[in-house]
């Protein structure tokens, strides 16, 4: 009797869907042809056909960071082809790594037979993503699809998460294997409990501390923490800041919110870090951007006692000299910490102030001379209209720090913005993010620049019908970059400006809605509009390139400084 057989690709899929994967995203080519075709007809795991390989990468980065906020975390999940289509994706692998988002690559590769022969788009895709990569390897034996599979999820979900990738040879995927080869159970994430012994000895330094504050999110931070770190930190008045790019860390309706750190934060807050006696950071990895290049605070930090509680021991101590390390998961401390009593601890006063210094920062008022599209009422007239809980999508540039200063990140999750300051990040997380929560405004913010790095995924916006509304900051520069040159070398300008197409026709030409904006009022009126609509929706924001930042810096008050 012939035994029965099926495909490694099928066997594959299978696999994909007993983990619990749902979404793939993909650009198709001919090394993974057998996957596709597995999956023709599958109703189980939707295909999200991608325009490049970068944009798709980006998509599994956004759809794995999402997932903190469900039940389960679990990876992003991306299909791309050998060499130019894995050397495109590798810039999402690079942004999981550092914004430790779990999500896994699989990359079509050449067949066995052709291997170290450098065939046609071969790269030793172990050797290329290792660095960048929490775990790269290759499956060559189809019998072992499900052990891959299961390491894979493991791997992308524990500790601290991140990418895997994981080569396909295309013959490979065509070898049939028995039919009675099964998936490996769901990789479940450890919950790593936090020791009785180091809570107390957490409790006892915050005791004797006169002016705490905390450093929170990053590494395994999902609801629960986002809810138990709150209760905790309010119950003793702790100021709480948010590492970069974690607003959502925590209810911004928190009392004890005391703001972002990263790029422009509030100078109230800066000196608050640097003044602080003990330092709590929970999920940060305290990296360049939150910390000012290691200076707030400084890699030392005398007179400063450094807690850092992290699901990863390797990064306790890696870089800051860390006074009291736990490596646990982040959501169990913050249940811990929420439940424990310790009456010894007298609250602080310093959360309501923090708060209240927050509160000032991040008020808008407007100047007796505004700037004909002012960003910072732009973004206050965008908390008026949008809800509260929508999902804010941007990539790197100086636009997106109005966002930062002025926006309310108030459901879990709501901001997509890649740490590693990746640009093009913006637009293929809001279609992911669209995708996901059908039932959320998502909004994504890009700079004429960062959008043209990934503009093309609007088709697949357009393909998909999500509801996206996208704005378009166009200031003719790579504002950033030419920031940093005015500072450096005032007044010449070189290799920074920009010849920009009409983004509102680029949008209308993808199906969608778009509109102009050249005031405040215009950009008022047209949010009105699109707030009202469905589909694809486009505002073309254009403003002057003298208004750099939400800290107020101009090119003219830059060029007035020493270089």
């Amino acid at each position: 009797m012939t035994q029965r057989t099926k495909s490694a690709a099928e066997l594959l899929v299978e696999c994909l869907e007993a983990q619990g994967t749902d979404r793939i995203f993909t650009v198709p080519g001919e090394s993974f042809l057998a996957v596709l075709d597995a999956l023709h007809g599958q109703s189980g795991i939707e295909t999200v056909i991608c325009r490049q390989e970068g944009g798709a990468a980006f998509m599994a980065c956004a759809d794995g960071a999402m997932s903190a906020a469900g039940d389960a975390l679990r990876p992003g999940i991306a299909f791309v082809t050998r060499g130019p289509g894995a050397t495109n994706a590798s810039i999402g692998v690079h942004v999981a790594m550092q914004d430790s988002q779990p999500m896994i690559l699989f990359v079509g590769d050449v067949a066995r037979p052709c291997r170290d022969r450098e065939g046609f788009q071969e790269i030793n895709f172990e050797a290329f993503f290792g660095p960048i990569a929490k775990w790269a390897a290759r499956i060559d034996d189809p019998a072992r699809v499900p052990e891959y599979i299961a390491r894979a999820y493991s791997v992308a979900i524990s500790g601290r998460p991140g990418p895997v990738v994981l080569a396909l040879p295309e013959d490979m995927l065509c070898d049939p294997v028995s039919a009675d080869l099964a998936p490996r159970p769901l990789a479940v994430r450890p919950t790593q409990a936090v020791c009785p012994d180091a809570m107390q000895a957490l409790f006892a330094m915050i005791a004797d501390a006169a002016s705490p504050i905390a450093i929170i999110g990053g590494a395994g931070w999902n609801t629960k923490a986002r809810l138990g770190f709150q209760q905790f930190a309010e119950r003793i008045g702790l100021p709480v800041a948010t590492a970069f790019r974690r607003q959502d860390a925590i209810d911004p309706n928190s009392s004890v919110y005391a703001g972002n750190l990263g790029y422009g934060p509030n100078p109230k807050l800066i000196e608050r870090v640097k003044n602080a006696d003990l330092v709590l950071t929970v999920g940060a990895r305290l990296g360049e951007a939150t910390t000012d290049g290691y200076e707030v605070p400084s890699l030392e930090h005398p007179d400063q006692l450094l807690i850092h509680i992290h699901p990863d021991p390797d990064e306790i101590g890696r870089v800051y000299r860390t006074d009291l390390g736990i490596a646990c998961s982040v959501d169990e401390f913050a249940e811990a910490a929420s439940l424990w009593e310790d009456a010894s601890i007298i609250p602080f006063d310093a959360g309501a102030e923090a708060n209240a210094q927050w509160r000032e920062w991040a008020t808008h008022t407007p100047s007796q001379t505004p700037p004909s599209l002012d960003m910072a009422a732009c973004v206050t007239a965008m908390r008026e209209a949008l809800p509260d809980d929508s999902i804010i999508c941007n990539g790197a540039g100086n636009f997106a720090g109005w966002w930062h200063r002025y926006w309310r990140y108030a459901g879990y999750p709501s901001q997509l913005a890649p740490t590693a300051g990746a640009m093009g990040y913006g637009v293929p997380a809001s279609v992911a993010a669209a995708l996901r929560y059908t039932d959320r405004t998502v909004v994504a913010v890009a700079g004429d620049g960062d959008f043209l790095m990934n503009g093309q995924e609007l088709a697949t916006a357009a393909q998909y019908g999500v509801n996206l509304i996208v704005l378009v900051v166009d200031n003719g520069a790579y504002g950033t970059i030419r920031m940093h040159q005015e500072r450096e070398y005032p007044g010449r300008v070189s290799g920074t400006g920009l010849s920009n197409p009409d983004f509102a026709m680029l949008g209308a030409s993808f199906g969608g809605w778009s509109a102009t904006a050249t005031t405040t009022q215009e950009f008022v009126s047209a949010l009105n509009e699109a707030k009202n609509r469905e589909g694809l929706r486009l505002i073309h924001m254009k403003i002057d390139v003298e208004q750099l930042a939400a800290s107020g810096a101009t090119i003219s008050g830059l060029r007035s400084k020493p270089s």
